[in-house]
């Protein structure tokens, strides 16, 4: 668990990537792209992890990869729900409440069977508008974090 301290110096960072990490526009195509490319990077690394890529509530990508279960797309329907209800990404809010010495699950007043401020899921963001959620599950919470942020800068560079 990151304590208080720890979460504060991340805290910063998590969100200059969400600064960063926008697009001009992002379309079905773009889903498909990212959606790929994070299987591709999970088949090669071996990652027992489900992929989701959401516009509102219309799901443009999914995917499970060997070792993924059920319980995986739970936790990125939770991480998601944070996503949409604080417009950071599930690792930052999670973060902002450990920098704070509070807990997410006790400390926010949302149900934590529906509601998980555990890393991997991302706001995908047009010209600075949240218009969806990228996601994974299946590793340790900055694992997710960062196997959705390496995509999706990945993404950016080339596709600007």
């Amino acid at each position: 668990m990151t304590d208080a301290h720890d979460a504060a110096d991340l805290l910063p960072l998590l969100l200059e990537q969400e600064r960063v990490i926008q697009f001009d526009s992002f379309d079905v195509g773009d889903a498909w792209a990212v959606g790929s490319r994070l299987v591709e990077l999970g088949n090669a690394r071996r990652h027992p992890i489900a992929v989701s890529i959401m516009f509102g509530d219309q799901r443009v990508f999914h995917a499970a990869l060997p070792g993924a279960c059920a319980d995986n797309d739970a936790w990125l329907e939770n991480k998601f729900r944070v996503v949409r209800r604080f417009a950071n990404s599930s690792y930052a809010v999670g973060m902002r409440f450990r920098a704070n010495s509070r807990d997410f699950s006790t400390d926010s007043n949302l149900d934590p069977n529906t509601h998980a401020a555990h890393g991997g899921a991302f706001p995908l963001r047009v010209r600075g508008s949240l218009i969806g959620v990228v996601g994974v599950s299946g590793l340790a919470q900055r694992d997710d974090h960062d196997l959705v942020v390496e995509a999706l800068e990945e993404h950016r560079r080339i596709h600007g």
